[in-house]
């Protein structure tokens, strides 16, 4: 067996109701401490409250949408005024991001540029980074279980990340009643990117005996719970979504992603589209590119086979056109394409060729060319 390590956070709970625990567990890193949260924090308000919010030493930072690079030095700077002792990140995607970020650049003797990856000066951080505590409140990126944080330039066309083992969780409680009610176009975005982090990681050229096991039972899991979400509202598929997205998390940490997210990651830096709903569109189209490329007999083709089965088991139809059928769902189910989120036909080939040098496509399973990722984003549109 090739040898592997496992990245993931030092400690994760995961429940219904583990999040009345985070208080005093919170409290264990110090008094003084920053809370990251979404805009509209409504179902979180008295967790907040029994945070501390409100009393002295703990301050509030609102993420109103994915983190640019204003954003995070506008933060940066009154984070830094606060002096906190940890960062919690309670909200969706973005604010893990946001917090993530923070929480390794408040003790930095530099700025966000002097460490951000592709754009940046990519500079390892010197300073430990601050305790970094993870809930999320949807199912979707995994980022409580991730190292790195993803910031968009918008004046670059980029998305890019800021990058440290050191930045995973010291703490991640994923309480999956933090998700319930969550509108029905947010949770199909969210849970095809759940859906979509343990499908890459199956497939990745860099895929390991501890991925397997975690992707591999979740991949019909999460279709499932999203069946069952789009007919009502259902605790059990909740639980499960939250399941699914931090195995994607947990997976992606160690097998690294694919061409859906080497595309997304460039798309997310043109325009404003939500990131989940990218690689939902993407998905079907990027399996199809994937499993024509691959060459008969080989573990790619066997892992794409095996993907193709379990889409078919939930959604119906043939093996043989599980991607097509994954796709016409997700459309039936809400899902907009590519042009309705706001991308520009005319940014094609730049979106191919950036994709092309992506740190996520390099886990493709295959190699694609440009005029195959043209092909899919022209399927995804």
């Amino acid at each position: 067996m090739t040898p592997f390590a496992i990245t993931s956070p030092a400690r994760i709970l995961f429940g219904r109701g583990e999040a009345a625990k985070a208080p005093d567990l919170i409290r264990s890193f110090g008094a003084r401490g920053l809370i990251v949260h979404g805009a509209k924090p409504l179902r979180v308000q008295g967790l907040l409250a029994d945070l501390g919010v409100g009393q002295s030493g703990i301050a509030t930072l609102a993420c109103g949408g994915e983190p640019t690079l204003p954003m995070l030095e506008d933060a940066l700077s009154r984070a830094r005024a606060h002096r906190p002792e940890w960062v919690l990140g309670l909200g969706g995607g973005s604010v893990m991001d946001l917090a993530k970020a923070l929480a390794g650049l408040i003790p930095a003797k530099g700025g966000p540029m002097d460490h951000l990856e592709v754009v940046g000066r990519g500079l390892p951080l010197t300073e430990a980074p601050l305790p970094f505590i993870a809930m999320p409140t949807t199912a979707g990126t995994g980022s409580e279980a991730t190292k790195n944080a993803v910031i968009g330039l918008p004046e670059h066309g980029r998305k890019v990340s800021l990058r440290d083992d050191r930045m995973l969780a010291l703490l991640a409680i994923v309480d999956p009643a933090l998700t319930d009610g969550t509108p029905w176009p947010v949770t199909l975005a969210s849970g095809l990117d759940a859906v979509t982090q343990v499908i890459e990681p199956f497939v990745s050229c860099k895929a390991t005996p501890y991925t397997d096991a975690l992707t591999s039972p979740a991949i019909g899991t999460g279709l499932a719970a999203l069946q069952r979400l789009q007919q009502s509202e259902d605790k059990t598929a909740r639980d499960a979504l939250a399941w699914v997205s931090l195995t994607g998390g947990m997976a992606l940490a160690n097998a690294g992603l694919g061409a859906v997210h080497g595309l997304a990651g460039v798309i997310g830096g043109l325009c404003p589209a939500p990131h989940g709903a990218v690689c939902g569109a993407l998905l079907g189209p990027i399996l199809r590119a994937n499993r024509s490329a691959a060459m008969a007999g080989n573990d790619a083709e066997k892992r794409l086979d095996r993907v193709f089965a379990l889409i078919a088991g939930c959604l119906g139809g043939s093996a043989e056109t599980a991607p097509e059928t994954l796709a016409q769902w997700a459309k039936a189910a809400g899902l907009p394409g590519l042009g309705t989120m706001g991308f520009d036909p005319t940014w094609r080939e730049q979106t191919a060729e950036a994709a092309l040098g992506a740190s996520s496509t390099r886990g493709n399973p295959v190699v694609l060319t440009k005029a195959e990722l043209l092909e899919a984003l022209d399927r995804a549109a």
